[in-house]
């Protein structure tokens, strides 16, 4: 298929049209398409002139095999953060406004969440018109092993998660899979990975694709079944409390997800569950966002964000030192400090 898609404003962005349909597409494979101020700008240009380009739909995809994005450039954030500069604000600004363009765009977005969809990715994705995931899926915001929050809007969803699945998923940063995130209400149907060649086809003749593939009556979801276990354990508003009762919980499950919560940075998750408790009340997904925009930069400037990205990304040995020993050494009083 002759996909006929060229170089935005810049090259890490490609666009075109095919018949009736946009297209879109994160164009940095070797880096999972990981977005940078440029890339998100362009994406929010793309689907602005898409509103007035005649087109019925927009197909949003990532290049490359591996997936549609592992989130945003954040070393280059920690980079400019440790320099003193000011491009980490920038760069959250312009993505968050990209978010809520594909939001509230008049187009209705189609995103191809194949591959690793994780972090900026989720947030290019999550909150299209129709949301297509496969079974390569793997979806997770894992931002507090990297002592920052799950940001780009996603706690909107997170937070309307069933049960307390949301909760786990926020403060842990469990990654799932395709059928997981339907059930969970992160993405609308679940589609075969070689389809997509076939689905831009008929999308380009003008077929609506909304009942292609399986809703979420029709799969059967792990982090669902799980739930039972883990709910009552998750509930409430102390992170603290949260991990204690899940170190003494009796299931297996329990005690694994307590070490997967005990590795994250204690700043982190007690910021993360402030913040998705929050977001429970809210009514709207521009409220979550405006909530995103103060929080990120003070979050980026915390000690534990350039920590967390040095073990994990940068120097790779998975052995970050974070401000706080554990989560009852975070003080309440700080944390409530960070909203206004």
């Amino acid at each position: 298929m002759d996909e006929g898609l060229s170089p935005t404003s810049t090259p890490d962005v490609l666009s075109g049209t095919r018949g009736r349909l946009g297209r879109i597409r994160l164009n940095r494979p070797r880096a999972i398409n990981a977005l940078t101020t440029d890339m998100v700008r362009a994406v929010r240009s793309e689907l602005a002139r898409f509103a007035d380009a005649g087109v019925d739909a927009v197909w949003l995809d990532g290049a490359g095999e591996r997936g549609l994005c592992a989130g945003g450039d954040v070393r280059a954030v920690r980079e400019s953060v440790l320099a003193g500069g000011d491009e980490a604000t920038t760069f959250f600004e312009a993505e968050y406004a990209m978010d809520a363009a594909v939001a509230t765009s008049p187009v209705p977005v189609v995103a191809w969440m194949d591959g690793v969809v994780m972090g900026g990715g989720v947030g290019v994705s999550v909150h299209a018109g129709l949301r297509l995931v496969t079974e390569r899926t793997r979806l997770a915001m894992p931002e507090t092993l990297i002592g920052f929050f799950p940001d780009v809007g996603a706690l909107w969803w997170l937070a309307r998660c069933p049960g307390r699945t949301g909760t786990r998923l926020a403060l842990t940063g469990a990654t799932v899979g395709g059928a997981d995130a339907v059930a969970l209400g992160l993405a609308d149907r679940l589609v075969a990975s070689d389809r997509a060649a076939e689905l831009v086809e008929r999308a380009a003749a003008g077929e609506r694709l909304t009942d292609v593939g399986l809703g979420a009556a029709e799969v059967s979801s792990p982090v669902l079944a799980e739930a039972s276990v883990l709910d009552p354990l998750l509930a409430g508003d102390d992170a603290a409390a949260i991990l204690r009762r899940l170190g003494v919980g009796e299931h297996p499950l329990a005690a694994a997800t307590a070490r997967e919560l005990a590795a994250r940075s204690p700043w982190a998750v007690s910021v993360t569950l402030a913040a998705l408790r929050r977001a429970e009340r809210m009514s709207t997904l521009a409220e979550v966002l405006d909530q995103d925009r103060r929080l990120a930069p003070r979050m980026a400037a915390h000690p534990d964000f350039a920590e967390g990205v040095r073990a994990q990304l940068v120097d790779r040995d998975r052995t970050p030192r974070w401000t706080h020993a554990g989560l009852d050494d975070v003080d309440p009083a700080e944390v409530e400090a960070l909203f206004p």
